[in-house]
């Protein structure tokens, strides 16, 4: 069941997959229609989930499940990475690598290996103040206030010390 991402609470699970480029205006608006048909039929053991999507910076998807109505389970989310995969295969964009790191550079979203981002940390290229985005929050809260952060409130200052 879809419902407007600022609709979803703060508790809600989320989940971000970070695209290794830009999409295109069309890509994003077939991506949108692909999630919305995604989350209108996602169940888990039959019920029905209450869970919404949003697109930032036409690079990141981040998927909203309000687990009060309907936890997620192993199947629904094995049905969410498997949908996500096939996003991967029909725009050539790899969503599902942990090992990047995407910042910012002004305005730009930047999305380097994270070898290359230690590299840069170390050439000092980028530093603590570096607005970072923090995929690894768990729920709407944490994706609201601590998504995207300076490196200094990241994980990512063990890069920069």
């Amino acid at each position: 069941m879809f419902v407007p991402f600022e609709n979803l609470p703060d508790s809600s699970r989320v989940w971000i997959y970070q695209a290794n480029r830009s999409f295109t205006d069309q890509e994003q608006e077939e991506i949108q229609e692909k999630l919305q048909e995604f989350i209108e039929s996602w169940t888990a053991h039959g019920a029905d989930l209450k869970a919404s999507y949003e697109i930032r910076y036409k690079r990141f998807i981040i998927l909203g499940l309000d687990q009060e109505m309907n936890a997620a389970t192993g199947c629904s989310i094995d049905a969410s990475v498997k949908f996500i995969q096939q996003l991967e295969k029909d725009y050539g964009v790899d969503l599902l690598d942990k090992m990047n790191v995407s910042y910012k550079q002004g305005d730009f979203v930047a999305y380097k290996t994270l070898t290359d981002f230690r590299k840069m940390a170390k050439d000092r290229a980028v530093s603590p103040k570096t607005i970072v985005f923090n995929n690894l929050v768990n729920n709407k809260a944490e994706y609201l206030s601590d998504w995207e952060v300076p490196a200094s409130e990241s994980w990512h200052i063990r890069f920069l010390n």
